[in-house]
């Protein structure tokens, strides 16, 4: 089963797993071979984005009480007029400030992944593996177009996170629906042997996704095209 990336996306987040990494990877260091510098660099960089994430929430919150303040003074008519009282910005930041810390905690966490001494039970300890992707193959279907090519149809469809898909057509000959086949790999060219020409019919196809060997999710709906010699 696949999983998610590790790396979350919101700065709150993944401000979160680099302090996690910097007090829980002194532990592993030997292990998974961690250099001093990589462990100084993490440790800085953890001191630092809180301290640069703690300000921003400060001068945040002081803007809002400004705006506020400012539609009292131009909209109101009672209210408490006292200023707004600007945080103390008291700063205590490692003495190495270095830009970059994305690409560094990517880094890092790459080369403990590849190292010959990872186990599965350290990145969870260290949150270096993202939550399994349940598919929801109940919600899956086949979205389908169709066009000529060098005379044939060509049936369009995108894989997704399925292995394969099951393309079934008509005719027009009173079969109904019949298998046609199950492809791997989008486009699927249709190279049956064409109407004789002045007999064009309408071949429709349906299409559902396969995995596992076995048909998932719901039947596309049904697409057609004329086909004709020419």
């Amino acid at each position: 089963m696949p999983n998610a990336t590790y790396m979350p996306q919101n700065e709150t987040a993944k401000l979160e797993l680099l302090e996690h990494l910097a007090a829980i990877s002194p532990k592993y260091q030997s292990t998974v071979e961690i250099s001093d510098a990589d462990m100084e660099a993490l440790k800085n960089d953890a001191i630092n984005l809180r301290l640069a994430h703690t300000l921003k929430h400060q001068a945040q919150s002081f803007g809002h009480q400004c705006t506020a303040y400012m539609h009292l003074l131009w909209e109101g008519d009672s209210g408490d007029t006292s200023w707004p009282t600007a945080p103390a910005i008291v700063p205590n930041p490692a003495q190495i400030i270095t830009p970059g810390a994305t690409a560094r905690l990517s880094s890092l966490v790459a080369r403990i992944k590849a190292h010959k001494n990872y186990t599965t039970a350290i990145g969870q300890d260290l949150h270096i593996i993202g939550a399994a992707i349940v598919l929801d193959t109940a919600s899956l279907k086949p979205a389908l177009s169709v066009k000529f090519n060098a005379g044939h149809p060509v049936i369009a469809w995108t894989k997704g996170q399925a292995a394969a898909i099951e393309i079934h057509v008509d005719r027009g000959d009173g079969n109904g629906f019949t298998f046609f086949t199950i492809n791997t790999e989008p486009d699927t060219l249709d190279d049956t042997p064409l109407p004789a020409a002045g007999t064009g019919v309408n071949w429709q196809y349906k299409a559902i996704y396969r995995l596992h060997d076995a048909q998932v999710g719901q039947w596309s709906d049904v697409v057609s095209i004329k086909a004709v010699s020419s």
